[in-house]
């Protein structure tokens, strides 16, 4: 009598299939578990180390780090009408960057997706790129020159007969360098967001009578809208912990200068680090009020 064979079983990357298809949300949790660990450990590992540092204090005669809790760094931080002059400048030149960049990107932005052929369009796309290919020394050295007292601003002043300008090591050179340098971090979301907008909600906008401004302001810009404050997330936060421009073009103090100057010049870390914790928490403010623009669906 023949007896018949055993079925074979199943192979192993079958049963592992078949496992977590029936266990989805399992699957999905050992896909995001990597990520999140280093997000954990990295990132939020790193915020945590820099909160405790800046709970510490540094010996004024050994110039050693003395592991004991206080909120001395910080009553200074408040204290001190240095330190917050610095931070409200340093907001302030980020904010000023900010609408800047969004008063230039938002036309050319406009042209890009409404007006220029597609031949124009990559043209344009090219030359707002291309500046992100060369270094940012490159391109912080090129206005520092071009600002400086003979240089081809006040060159070009003088031969139209409006004589020079002394903007050279200034305010108005930090402003103008941080503009340029971070304008292509405001155009990108600028354009996505217009893109989206659908051409028949201008052309019904305009069979019901609208203006072009009217258009513009209730059709447009509430649109376009969340593509603007995603775009003023890169171009205020950047601007704020720029620290290498303000020493190049500029002779004020702010917040990254400080920074800096505390870990290698002074070597007061838990100053340094508590000093850090401020434009963090300006950025978390800054993040709550964007969000509600709906930035982050512009991203």
């Amino acid at each position: 009598m023949a007896v018949s064979a055993a079925p074979n079983p199943q192979p192993l990357r079958t049963r592992l299939s078949a496992f977590f298809y029936r266990h989805r949300w399992l699957k999905l949790l050992l896909l995001l578990l990597p990520p999140l660990l280093w997000i954990c450990v990295v990132y939020l590992g790193a915020l945590a180390a820099l909160l405790a540092h800046s709970l510490w204090t540094t010996n004024d005669l050994t110039q050693e780090v003395e592991r004991t809790w206080s909120l001395d760094n910080f009553r200074t931080l408040w204290e001190t009408d240095v330190y917050r002059t610095i931070t409200l400048r340093t907001v302030g030149i980020a904010a000023a960057v900010t609408i800047t960049d969004a008063i230039l990107a938002f036309p050319l932005a406009y042209y890009m997706v409404r007006i220029a052929s597609p031949r124009w369009r990559a043209i344009v796309f090219v030359g707002v790129l291309m500046p992100l290919w060369s270094s940012y020394l490159v391109r912080v050295y090129t206005w520092r020159l071009i600002m400086s007292d003979n240089g081809f601003a006040n060159w070009s002043l003088e031969k139209l007969g409006f004589g020079s300008v002394d903007i050279a090591y200034s305010m108005w050179a930090l402003w103008i360098t941080e503009s340029y340098i971070w304008l292509p971090f405001m155009i990108l979301p600028i354009y996505a967001a217009l893109e989206r907008i659908p051409p028949s909600l201008l052309e019904a906008s305009g069979d019901l009578g609208a203006r072009i401004g009217v258009t513009f302001r209730r059709v447009i810009l509430p649109l376009a809208l969340p593509g603007i404050a995603a775009g003023s997330i890169f171009t205020f936060s950047l601007t704020m912990g720029d620290y290498i421009a303000p020493v190049l073009v500029s002779n004020t103090q702010f917040i990254g200068n400080v920074i800096y100057s505390n870990v290698g010049v002074a070597n007061n870390l838990p100053f340094a680090a508590a000093f850090t914790v401020v434009p963090i928490v300006i950025m978390a403010i800054y993040l709550t009020i964007v969000r509600r623009l709906g930035a982050f669906e512009g991203l």
